[in-house]
């Protein structure tokens, strides 16, 4: 079985552990993405999701790889002809952590607060618009390295990768107050359609929770039609779906928890469509 996955120390952590959990004779062959090659520019643009797994997502139709192995909220919601998700690990904690102060309240007004996601911007600017909020991008070691030189005097990052790669450390407040990305904290599975071996071994390191609630917050993603540029956090557990929807400066959005088959309707009737066309208006360059 050879699993493709990008070469980013985070990735070939969740690629090694997911071959670890399959056993047996597993490959792990590394694939540099169009967004790891946009990285090593002096302005690298803002990637869109399909370029951290496009390159994963040819060589898998090549017949390179069997199974790519994907940070599920990198994964865009319409993926290639020829492809589909097939499982999905135990979930890591989707839980934003803050690193560098023990929590949003702590921090004084005006503190620079370091982050590259809008959900993450728009959110901590619905909670404390007296907060700054920045841009703060790399990998991780990288973003905790600005933060030590001060740079920022604090960051947001994902509870999940931070344990993975072994830096929980870091990890100065979990914030339950912030709804996680779709797919935050899952391991992605990709394989080609009737792939038997494929389906065979992602069924069986899947964990049918974490895939239920995969599955529950791509679908969500999809009916309301949001993009990268969307500040949206979908987070789905035992039949109930937490939703933000807002835009990307604070000054407005939508917080929710309903049954995962209310949720869309609940989001629609109080002008989530609206909001998100609102936020890639703002977050258009």
């Amino acid at each position: 079985m050879r699993l493709g996955t990008r070469g980013s120390a985070l990735a070939l952590a969740q690629a090694h552990a997911v071959a670890e959990a399959l056993g047996g004779d597993v490959e792990v062959v590394t694939i540099t993405t169009s967004g790891d090659r946009d990285r090593g520019r002096p302005n690298p643009p803002i990637p869109d999701k399909e370029k951290w797994v496009k390159e994963l997502e040819l060589a898998l139709l090549a017949g390179e790889v069997d199974l790519a192995v994907h940070s599920a909220k990198d994964v865009p919601t319409a993926l290639p002809d020829g492809l589909v998700l097939v499982g999905a690990p135990p979930r890591a904690d989707p839980r934003d952590a803050l690193c560098g102060a023990p929590s949003l309240a702590a921090l004084p007004a005006g503190a620079r607060v370091g982050t590259a996601s809008l959900r993450r911007t728009a959110q901590v600017r619905a909670l404390r618009e007296d907060l700054e909020v920045v841009e703060l991008r790399g990998n991780v070691d990288t973003r905790l390295g600005k933060l030590a030189a001060g740079e920022v005097d604090a960051a947001l990052l994902a509870v999940a990768g931070l344990a993975r790669l072994g830096r929980e450390d870091a990890v100065d407040a979990v914030l339950d107050e912030l709804v996680p990305a779709p797919g935050q904290g899952v391991i992605a599975l990709e394989a080609r359609k009737g792939d038997e071996a494929a389906n065979v071994a992602a069924a069986a390191i899947t964990d049918a929770p974490s895939w239920a609630a995969l599955q529950t917050e791509r679908t969500l993603v999809a009916a309301l039609g949001a993009s990268c540029d969307t500040p949206l956090g979908v987070h789905a557990v035992d039949g109930l779906v937490r939703t933000f929807v807002g835009l990307p400066d604070g000054s407005a959005w939508l917080r929710d928890e309903a049954p995962a088959a209310e949720a869309l309707e609940r989001l629609l009737s109080a002008g989530a469509a609206d909001l998100l066309r609102r936020a890639e208006a703002m977050a258009a360059p």
